[in-house]
């Protein structure tokens, strides 16, 4: 029987992004697939307490192995920020957060636009059994958007080794480039090891 293995989002984007990293080995379901559950608040100062937060939660709310992410863009330029905060960073839609960004940085020279996205990857058993691994993928942010793949700040977040933003990028391509596709590659024994009863 394959294990299933809840990915505590409601985001479709990231949804697909794992589901087609993963395969068949592991049914991966969503939030939107089991009945509702409490979210948690996430109040913590790192993607990694974020993310572990999340996934103990959900773990023990369900029963099931939960995996949780945070992630996030972080502009050096701009001490760090958004971080954290990067869904919450604007009233609105992603076009909204990224034009705020944008005009955060209007003006900016581009060797001082560098910025990573970076993800925290936590997986949570029923047991209390926890395991973290990080993805980092350095850029730098454009002054306008081009592309039109990806989600989030990926129109504007330039990776210079392709010459292309993450929205030009194809899922595949992207998988293999992105903070998260590395997260996940950290994390793929242990997600195996769900299908081997581990």
């Amino acid at each position: 029987m394959t294990p299933r293995l809840l990915f505590a989002t409601t985001n479709a984007g990231k949804l697909k992004e794992l589901r087609q990293l993963v395969g068949d080995a592991v049914e991966v379901v969503s939030l939107k697939d089991l009945p509702p559950v409490p979210e948690p608040v996430e109040d913590g100062e790192t993607f990694e307490a974020n993310a572990e937060k999340k996934a103990r939660a959900y773990a023990q709310a369900t029963g099931l192995p939960a995996l949780a992410d945070d992630s996030g863009l972080c502009v050096d330029a701009l001490g760090g920020r958004p971080g954290v905060h990067s869904a919450r960073y604007a009233e609105g839609d992603d076009r909204a957060r990224y034009e705020k960004l944008l005009g955060e940085l209007s003006g900016l020279p581009e060797e001082r636009r560098t910025a990573s996205f970076r993800c925290a990857l936590c997986l949570a058993l029923p047991n209390g059994g926890v395991r973290i691994e990080v993805g980092r993928c350095e850029g730098r942010i454009l002054t306008g958007p081009r592309g039109a793949h990806g989600f989030g700040y990926d129109p504007v977040f330039f990776i210079p080794a392709l010459g292309k933003t993450m929205a030009e990028l194809t899922s595949e391509e992207k998988s293999g480039i992105s903070h998260r596709g590395e997260a996940f590659r950290k994390m793929r024994a242990a997600l195996l090891s769900l299908q081997a009863g581990g």
